[in-house]
């Protein structure tokens, strides 16, 4: 039983308000659009996207599992900082006791933002997680902020 983890930070051209709003706020309605073939449905399952709140994604096939449930411990929208922990689905009781993810939307001085993605895992007894491993979440995480600065460009209404 061990703790690792990871830290990505994606530079990208969006605000950091409206990256937050879209990922963090509206994310539940945005990915399944952008991510299809991974994401086939997300929601809130409880709560208002508030701490508390739970938030359900479902997978689909291309995914080793189902489903993942988060829950927000701390959302600060106007530091465009949020922290969830997951808390059921995914890899927790195979491979994780606990895992935990930390976003902040750094505002840049050319209008944009870099997006960090920050998150710890504590391994079960007699697992580790391989680099390789590591380096797909890390891949997952800059996959949905590029898909969000995509869509954002193409929508800057949004």
């Amino acid at each position: 039983m061990g703790i690792t983890g990871f830290t990505v930070e994606i530079t990208t051209p969006i605000s950091a308000a409206k990256m937050f709003n879209a990922a963090i706020l509206d994310g539940h309605n945005l990915v399944p659009k952008l991510m299809p073939g991974i994401i086939s449905s997300a929601s809130i399952s409880e709560g208002d996207v508030g701490v508390g709140s739970i938030k359900q994604i479902n997978f689909t096939d291309a995914m080793p599992f189902a489903y993942l449930k988060e829950r927000i411990d701390v959302l600060d929208k106007e530091n465009f900082e949020c922290k969830f922990t997951l808390i059921e689905g995914a890899d927790i009781g195979k491979k994780l006791e606990w895992a935990t993810s930390h976003i902040k939307a750094e505002p840049t001085s050319d209008g944009g933002c870099i997006y960090k993605v920050s998150s710890e895992l504590k391994t079960l007894s007699g697992i580790e997680y391989s680099e390789e491993e590591l380096q797909m979440s890390k891949n997952a995480a800059t996959g949905m902020v590029k898909a969000m600065e995509a869509y954002l460009i193409a929508h800057p209404d949004a």
